[in-house]
């Protein structure tokens, strides 16, 4: 699906990412347990780092809508909390502040690692919407898979829906995130 996706959305084509994600949670499942994810994403190595926190994840004819807070950290001190774990609690962001203040995570040894992986994405402005199409690589395989944020989910997903059938592109809903998708540690 994605180099046929990808070839006929290349005259839209903006940007390609190399994502590392990190994912984390409270030592005692804070986090998980409410259906929260915590993640670091770095682009294209160490460029960019980005921590987000998404909550209230619903997924609804294939559509996933979720919360979602990110803001942008420095990278060395974002791959400097990667890499040892300890840090993490005492990273100053207004994202680590929810994440302490909502969630109750704190402290040195508040926070476990969930792991990791990695994703492509291809980014086009194509029909008014934003289409990132992502190729992420997972130690048991690879999915492809095609985001749209929209103000407007139902309609995008009528506009995509028709590319795909108008161009013989086999595809499914979404039945899960990614990150769940990478706890179970098997493809949909």
């Amino acid at each position: 699906m994605e180099v046929e996706v990808t070839a006929l959305l290349s005259p839209f084509h903006v940007i390609t990412h190399h994502q590392h994600n990190h994912f984390f949670d409270g030592a005692a499942s804070e986090l998980s347990s409410r259906r929260a994810t915590f993640r670091f994403r770095f682009y294209n190595d160490d460029e960019r780092c980005v921590v987000s926190l998404k909550a209230k994840g619903v997924l609804v004819n294939g559509v996933r809508r979720v919360e979602e807070d990110e803001e942008d950290l420095d990278p060395k001190i974002g791959r400097d909390s990667v890499d040892e774990l300890g840090k993490l609690g005492f990273v100053d962001s207004r994202i680590m502040g929810r994440v302490k203040e909502e969630f109750g995570v704190v402290g040195k040894n508040g926070f476990v690692g969930l792991g990791k992986f990695r994703n492509v994405r291809n980014v086009y402005e194509w029909k008014g919407l934003k289409l990132e199409v992502d190729e992420t690589g997972f130690d048991f395989g690879t999915l492809f898979e095609i985001e749209c944020e929209s103000s407007d989910p139902e309609e995008a997903k009528q506009i995509l829906e028709e590319f795909l059938k108008e161009n013989e592109i086999d595809y499914s809903y979404s039945v899960a995130s990614k990150f769940s998708i990478f706890r179970s540690g098997k493809l949909p």
